[in-house]
């Protein structure tokens, strides 16, 4: 009807809504439809209704019918229906109003719900490094009270303290190798006791390591000292590093470490130390492939003596809880997927072990039953140290991870005179194929590459070592970039702060946080914190805070992710290099079981610190000391036979890398296994 009025002359020719129209002018169409049959039957003649509408239809035929009580009976229906139908729009607009304001207050509990979610998952994570740090925190006081209640270790330190490194008076620092016995304060402590300085520093190292008082003479049988040396772990192999050394009855292990992997293992041949009693195990270093089986030693051997330098001693403990705390978890989540899978120690083993720790500082003879032995600084990372340990006449040095250059956290090794000319090297040979460029060259150039992602607005995520790396990188950026923000995160950050407290009573302590360097506080900054460098674990990109920074850090295509140590095969960061090369589009990464895509749109790049010697510094280590024979240990056999015959060529005689002892040594040029 509203079309037929709207094709009318008066109206032609002009817009107009057709609904509108209805709305405005519904009554005089009913009036017209009820006056004018003409009107009704044209309609009649021109409507069609699809057969899907019976109802429109029937309604459509009341109102159309000559017959005007008909008519005058759709008009009543169709005004009924049409009540009916005002009424149900009014209550499905209440309805609708209704399911709205639920929507929205469901939106709201759930936003609530989000938060409050949140705050539980954060106040976890607060309470979790809690709990760790309170057992830290244990563990450092019954380090502590151990300290206290042991005499022999007041007295080494005090030795130690007499031949520290002094600083000249123009400022540059003196190494213990270039400084007498009767250095300024030894002589001032014999002026004041009234003895001569040698007999100071003599009596001194009787009590740490009490001499042989001859028996009274008479027929006895005693036996042949000879040094036997066996490597048990990390031989031709990186990580899990264990030496056995034995003359007449004593059994000393230098290192207990573990295989990296998932899980980590023992030092592949232990079993064999394991046959017999062991006297004591002399840690090189801290770092867990090195150290990070000592507590399942003590468990099995209560009154194991654990022998490292004080450094040592203290950064242990945190390295040993920090894997238990790792294969608990691994321990946990395999039950809940009804797999097998125990962990090789708990904490309360690691307290037990902490209780067994000695210290030695540098340059300090200590008596282990039939074998002597000295620590010396390896460089490497605060607190390495070389070993040499002597049986009557014959020396064996065991050198750990060492390396020669001044780092930002650390000096170079000092190798003593009595090392010097030993019956047998046991050199580490990590980077025995490789060249390193200066150390200054490397540092620049990290330097440079943070500098241009900074100054492009980026974020740079640098995973590494918790224990070394970390620190050294913090250091790096504090004093050549004071002005990028840089975040310390994970255990990196608790290492750091037992480096500067280690370092604390020093000439020269160590400041690390502070600046420019800060701890980083997650969950906030991984959003908050827009530009600068985080530092923070785990180094090969396997887990931990480092794959919550990668995650949000590698979509960037303005910042960066720079790996700056040795990556295992089968470890995250390096499936990231070997992705980067091939330019894919994700990073997929096992994080404690959750596997996460990551895309990859950031600069990543290698950028080697090697805290190791390279080829050129084994080369001179091996002149330095001058042994009758050389072993190599740690490294890559491919790469260990190529540098065993460069060393031949220099004059050196190889041995075998297996056992050694008197009268069965390995021949010059015998192959490596």
């Amino acid at each position: 009807m509203a079309e037929v009025f709207l094709s009318r002359p008066a109206l032609a020719g002009r817009e107009h809504d057709v609904d509108q129209f209805v709305t405005a002018q519904r009554e005089t169409l009913i009036e017209a439809l009820v006056r004018f049959q003409g009107l009704r039957d044209r309609l009649r003649r021109d409507l069609r209704i699809p057969d899907d509408q019976p109802e429109s239809r029937a309604l459509a035929t009341l109102l159309l019918s000559s017959d005007h009580d008909v008519l005058q009976a759709g008009l009543r229906l169709a005004e009924q229906l049409n009540r009916t139908d005002r009424l149900q729009q009014t209550r499905l607009r209440r309805h609708q109003r209704k399911v709205d304001d639920l929507r929205a207050r469901l939106e709201r509990a759930n936003g609530r719900n989000e938060h409050t979610a949140a705050d539980l998952r954060n106040t976890r994570a607060i309470l979790e490094e809690a709990e760790k740090r309170v057992e830290e925190l244990d563990i450092q006081v019954s380090t502590l009270q151990r300290r206290l209640d042991d005499p022999d270790s007041s007295v080494a330190d005090l030795l130690g303290a007499l031949r520290r490194t002094f600083d000249t008076p123009d400022g540059d620092p003196v190494p213990d190798r270039r400084t007498s016995a009767v250095a300024p304060l030894v002589a001032l402590a014999a002026k004041v006791t009234g003895i001569e300085p040698e007999a100071l520093v003599a009596a001194l190292q009787a009590i740490v390591s009490p001499p042989d008082i001859p028996p009274e003479p008479r027929v006895t049988v005693t036996r042949e000292l000879q040094l036997r040396v066996l490597p048990l772990g990390g031989a031709t192999e990186i990580g899990g590093s264990c030496v056995l050394i034995e003359a007449g009855g004593t059994r000393l292990l230098v290192d207990a470490g573990l295989r990296p992997g998932d899980p980590a293992q023992p030092p592949r041949d232990i079993d064999q130390a394991l046959s017999g009693p062991i006297d004591a195990v002399v840690v090189t270093h801290a770092h867990t492939d090195h150290c990070g089986y000592v507590p399942a030693l003590v468990e099995r051997m209560p009154r194991l003596r654990v022998i490292a330098t004080p450094a040592t001693v203290r950064l242990m403990p945190a390295m040993w809880t920090d894997s238990a705390k790792l294969m608990d978890l691994r321990r946990r989540t395999h039950r809940e997927w009804g797999a097998s899978g125990e962990a090789l120690y708990h904490g309360d083993t690691v307290k037990a072990a902490v209780q067994r720790c000695e210290e030695i500082p540098y340059g300090v003879r200590r008596r282990i039953g039939d074998l002597t032995l000295e620590l010396f600084p390896a460089g490497h990372i605060l607190g390495a140290a070389g070993v040499v340990v002597q049986a009557g006449e014959q020396r064996v040095v065991v050198t750990g991870d060492i390396s020669g250059f001044r780092q930002e956290s650390v000096d170079g090794y000092e190798i003593p005179d009595v090392a010097r000319e030993a019956d047998l090297l046991v050199m580490e040979s990590t980077c025995c194929a490789e060249i390193h460029d200066a150390r200054e060259t490397r540092v620049n150039d990290l330097v440079r590459a943070v500098e241009d992602v900074y100054s492009a607005g980026g974020r740079v995520l640098i995973p590494a070592f918790a224990l070394g790396r970390a620190q050294e990188l913090a250091l790096i950026m504090r004093n050549r970039l004071p002005h990028v923000p840089v975040l310390l995160d994970g255990m990196a950050a608790d290492i750091t702060s037992s480096f500067e407290s280690i370092t604390a009573d020093r000439g020269s302590p160590l400041r690390i946080v502070g600046g420019n360097v800060k701890r980083a506080n997650r969950p906030d900054d991984l959003d908050q914190f827009t530009s600068g460098v985080v530092i923070t674990t785990s180094g090969m990109l396997t887990g931990g805070p480092a794959v919550q920074w990668a995650a949000r850090i590698l979509p960037e295509a303005n910042s960066a992710l720079f790996l700056s140590g040795y990556q295992d095969e089968e470890s995250g960061g390096a499936r990231l290099l070997r992705l980067a090369e091939e330019h894919a589009s994700h990073l997929p990464i096992d994080d404690h079981g959750v596997e996460r895509r990551i895309p990859l749109r950031a600069r990543i790049e290698m950028m080697r610190l090697s805290a190791h010697a390279d080829k050129r510094g084994l080369l001179e280590i091996a002149d330095e000391v001058a042994a009758q024979q050389v072993m190599l240990v740690h490294g890559i056999p491919s790469r260990q036979r190529d540098f065993a015959k460069i060393l031949e060529i220099r004059h050196h005689r190889m041995t075998p890398t297996g056992l050694w002892h008197n009268g069965q040594r390995g021949a010059p040029g015998s192959p490596l296994p």
